[in-house]
């Protein structure tokens, strides 16, 4: 499961209080999966008939912290997601999960992320005649500047970082030549990523757009709130300072990442030009009639020819916003 960060103090206590920070709070969920995790055959066509495992996520770091903080009322927070990511590995392989012939390690934003980081590490627990393969979805966050100029986003997860002691699940040759919160953004995580991996992403990613370009602190008025709400709603002034910033800089520092990729036979990338934010979880963006495709395949497609081996060279990029004309305007923001 994703759901963004804490990074300060004040945000981790406030996250005290509802789900995304105390399983106190969390409501028991009737599974009824989509996308990826749907039991359709016709809709999810590789992966229909697998068991699946939904993991929820409270530690504010991506499943990485551990950690304890003093909050302004004199309690403890405790930031223990790698614990918490070790314990649900650790038990659902007692479940059955260690007699597995085929395994994937998926998750959405802040979830896409922490497969990322923890992609190796469960790969680890299988024997080497397992498949084990990762599929991070709109986890691939950008350290760029917004539109103001400032790394408003490197601040944030810095404070992560920090805060939360994230080292122990940072790659070792990266923390020997880079500081801890680069070695936390993806495009060096995946330097060092041994596992087969598929990357979904969109470079228009609506979530960055709306938090890492334009964020609160760099754009505070209305009509830039409308704007980075729905890419269609900008004016003319304003698309002169997105294309600057997200075709520029923000798409070019994205598929610039990928080169490291390029050489990595039993990877995949599916990077679309559609304004939207997680797409395995949704069967209108994984496999639907207005479903993003990239070299005449769905997503759902992609993925699977992907895993199973069907397809060589499963890397696809899409051309620049607004080009490909199946990027749906009903996909989800």
């Amino acid at each position: 499961q994703g759901g963004g960060w804490c990074s300060t103090i004040k945000d981790c206590s406030n996250r005290r209080m509802y789900a995304l920070g105390s399983s106190n709070f969390m409501k028991p969920m009737r599974f009824a999966g989509a996308g990826i995790l749907g039991s359709d055959q016709l809709q999810n066509p590789d992966f229909y008939n697998w068991n699946k495992v939904f993991v929820r996520y409270c530690d504010g770091a991506s499943f990485s912290g551990d950690a304890e903080g003093r909050a302004q009322d004199g309690s403890t927070l405790h930031f223990r997601g790698l614990r918490i990511y070790q314990a649900v590995i650790d038990e659902l392989m007692e479940k059955g999960l260690n007699n597995a012939t085929q395994a994937l390690l998926t998750g959405c934003s802040a979830g896409g992320l922490a497969t990322i980081l923890h992609c190796d590490d469960f790969s680890a627990r299988f024997s080497r005649d397992v498949s084990v393969k990762c599929l991070a979805d709109a986890g691939f966050f950008l350290d760029v500047k917004d539109i103001s100029g400032k790394r408003s986003f490197w601040s944030v997860y810095d404070g992560v970082v920090h805060l939360q002691n994230v080292r122990e699940v940072l790659p070792k040759d990266c923390l020997a030549n880079k500081e801890p919160t680069e070695c936390f953004f993806p495009a060096e995580l995946i330097k060092s990523i041994r596992t087969p991996m598929f990357i979904l992403n969109s470079a228009y990613d609506s979530w960055q757009i709306r938090n890492v370009l334009v964020p609160v602190s760099s754009a505070p008025d209305k009509p830039w709130s409308i704007c980075k709400d729905n890419i269609r709603n900008c004016n003319s002034t304003q698309i002169k300072v997105l294309d600057a910033s997200v075709s520029i800089a923000f798409r070019n520092t994205m598929v610039g990442a990928f080169k490291v990729v390029e050489d990595k036979e039993d990877w995949g990338l599916f990077i679309d030009s559609c304004f939207t934010h997680c797409q395995s979880l949704y069967g209108i963006s994984w496999n639907s009639e207005i479903s993003p495709r990239l070299g005449n395949k769905s997503i759902a497609e992609a993925a699977g020819d992907w895993y199973h081996g069907r397809s060589q060279g499963e890397k696809e990029i899409d051309c620049e916003y607004p080009c490909n004309p199946t990027c749906s305007g009903q996909l989800p923001p």
